[in-house]
């Protein structure tokens, strides 16, 4: 049931925020801005990460050795999913991918 007093908190929220204070709505967006820059660190770690992963497996193989390596890739999803839980080993997977390629 709609009152005129949920009508009236409702418009009392900041649009972009949610947040029902305008101090609120301040500390919500100081925070989404770090968030964005954090973001964006992530994002240019993993294009790095991308192309270092790809000049391995391209100066592995033009050494004659095998495309990928088992081994390394359990590693690397152990490592992010002792670090992150259940997530992190398809966050290692995505990573391992976008290095490599789909197998």
């Amino acid at each position: 049931m709609v009152t005129d007093k949920s009508v009236a908190a409702t418009a009392a929220l900041d649009a972009s925020t949610g947040a029902g204070r305008p101090l609120a709505a301040d500390e919500i967006r100081a925070m989404r801005e770090r968030i964005d820059e954090i973001d964006q660190a992530i994002i240019d770690l993993w294009q790095e990460r991308s192309r270092l992963s790809q000049e391995v497996g391209k100066t592995r193989m033009a050494s004659g050795g095998t495309r990928l390596v088992l081994a390394r890739e359990r590693e690397i999803v152990d490592r992010f999913r002792a670090a992150l839980g259940p997530d992190g080993t398809q966050v290692a997977l995505l990573l391992l991918r976008s290095g490599r390629g789909p197998l």
